[in-house]
């Protein structure tokens, strides 16, 4: 349900905007043409000459509008089925010359974006649109571009300045804190009327049990990533053996290759091997949660290593799955027997370590607390506890993942919560994110609102008369 809070109206209003926003992360709607960012302003000069000058509505620092970026943001947009007809051909020129802004500032504040991020990134992109619309022939022809190197070069731009976009908004909103007190004055400044109206929500707890791997499987598993690595080692690819064997679904097209640095979220295991290796040498096999791997480092670029790896999953049994029923089955017929309490058993029994010390309790990603509002839960998880009556225990489930492997769980609904107007004791979480995003729109206007003052900003022809939110015309 719409929240009804100042906050959200104020949020709501520029809704038109966010929707543009959301396929700009696309980084292919905005085709605009962009100039270096060591072009000098002399060069600059020359460059708008080269251009048709009625083609271009707006320069930003030494970034440029054309008139078709409007077209070609409106073109994405409706492909993607989103109606444009109440989006004005001003607003869609504000939020470019935001972008272009963003991206101007991160190049005058030093930001870096590595051209090695954008190639990595452009060539899961071209693989997706290939992939979307059969062949890069049909790619090339359908973004309007003579050849695959124009299309991959305008690309490439693109996502540069999307990246450089994202990283000023980051280092902006990143800066943004707020105190309990500031929470409570955002709540007793909303009239009791506009007080938002919060969905039916419920708590889950789950209780997992892990099929048990035998050793002769771990051994099979060991001894055939040792003879991948001494083939390797004997002049055989380990890209080609990572596409055919990796069981890692989100590397093994790319050949298992990764960038990580210390701070790439990784498992432990798997980074303390990385950064012990050195140039072209490759690791013994070595086990993570996920299952056995072995890893060859490329690159090592500073506090930046580039790997490949292969990972293999043990293959369960069909004894060791039906034990594992019969475990959790057993611990299901416990706890309705009033032996132990869901909780308890999660915290004693459960394989699952992420939840067993909370007793089971799910946490929603999206939120960061316990609270699963059901309109947008998860559609596998909804389906697995909407029909769940109070205090009932789900049968087991077979939860079959291609990352991580098969296991067994039993799921219960601890507490239920029915739409409700906001209350701060109960909401306190949810009304200090609104808090937090009030404070972040304003730092974000009073940014904007300075760095235009001081940014060479220009606005042609009829787009000079545009009534935009932001000053752009410096009236």
């Amino acid at each position: 349900m719409p929240l009804k809070t100042t906050i959200m109206k104020y949020i709501n209003s520029k809704l038109i905007i966010a929707i543009i926003a959301t396929f700009c992360a696309i980084s292919i709607a905005n085709a605009q043409e962009i100039i270096k960012d060591t072009v000098k302003s002399k060069t600059v000069s020359k460059t708008f000459r080269k251009q048709k000058i009625d083609g271009i509505i707006a320069t930003v620092g030494s970034y440029i509008i054309l008139d078709s970026d409007i077209d070609k943001s409106y073109l994405e947009l409706s492909s993607q089925g989103n109606s444009i007809k109440d989006i004005t051909r001003c607003q869609m020129l504000g939020k470019l010359l935001e972008d272009k802004l963003y991206a101007h500032q991160a190049v005058q504040d030093s930001i870096i974006v590595k051209d090695a991020e954008v190639k990595e990134k452009l060539n899961e992109q071209v693989t997706y649109i290939v992939e979307q619309l059969g062949s890069m022939e049909k790619a090339v022809q359908y973004f309007k571009k003579n050849t695959e190197e124009e299309f991959r070069s305008e690309l490439f731009d693109i996502i540069k300045m999307n990246k450089l976009t994202a990283e000023m908004q980051k280092k902006v909103i990143d800066a943004v804190e707020i105190t309990p007190e500031e929470t409570r004055n955002f709540f007793k400044a909303i009239p009791q009327s506009d007080l938002p109206v919060f969905g039916a929500e419920m708590e889950v707890a789950q209780i997992v049990v892990t099929p048990k791997i035998t050793e002769e499987e771990k051994m099979r598993v060991i001894a055939r990533l040792k003879e991948i690595k001494a083939e390797v080692l004997s002049g055989a690819s380990f890209k080609t053996r990572a596409v055919i064997y990796s069981d890692d679904k989100g590397s093994s097209s790319s050949g298992g290759f990764y960038k990580i640095n210390r701070k790439t979220q990784f498992v432990k295991e798997f980074k303390d091997v990385a950064f012990s290796l050195g140039e072209g040498e490759i690791s013994e096999p070595f086990e993570t949660e996920y299952g056995y791997h072995i890893i060859m480092v490329e690159k090592i670029k500073g506090q930046e290593v580039e790997l490949r790896h292969i990972l293999m999953m043990p293959k369960v049994s069909e004894q060791a799955l039906k034990d594992a029923k019969e475990k959790i089955t057993l611990i299901k017929k416990r706890i309705e027997n009033g032996e132990i309490t869901f909780a308890d058993a999660a915290r004693t029994l459960s394989d699952e370590k992420e939840t067993r010390a909370n007793g089971g309790a799910l946490i929603n990603p999206k939120t960061q607390d316990t609270h699963f509002e059901l309109t947008k839960m998860d559609p596998s998880l909804y389906s697995e506890v909407s029909n769940l009556k109070d205090n009932a225990i789900s049968t087991p489930i077979l939860d079959d993942n291609p990352r991580t492997g098969k296991k067994y769980k039993i799921i219960t609904v601890t507490n239920r919560i029915n739409e409700h107007t906001a209350d701060y004791a109960k909401d306190y979480i949810k009304i200090k994110d609104l808090a937090l995003k009030e404070k972040q729109i304003k730092a974000i206007a009073k940014w904007t609102g300075g760095k235009i003052k001081e940014t060479y900003i220009k606005i042609n022809g009829e787009y000079k008369d545009c009534v935009f939110t932001n000053n752009w015309v410096k009236k």
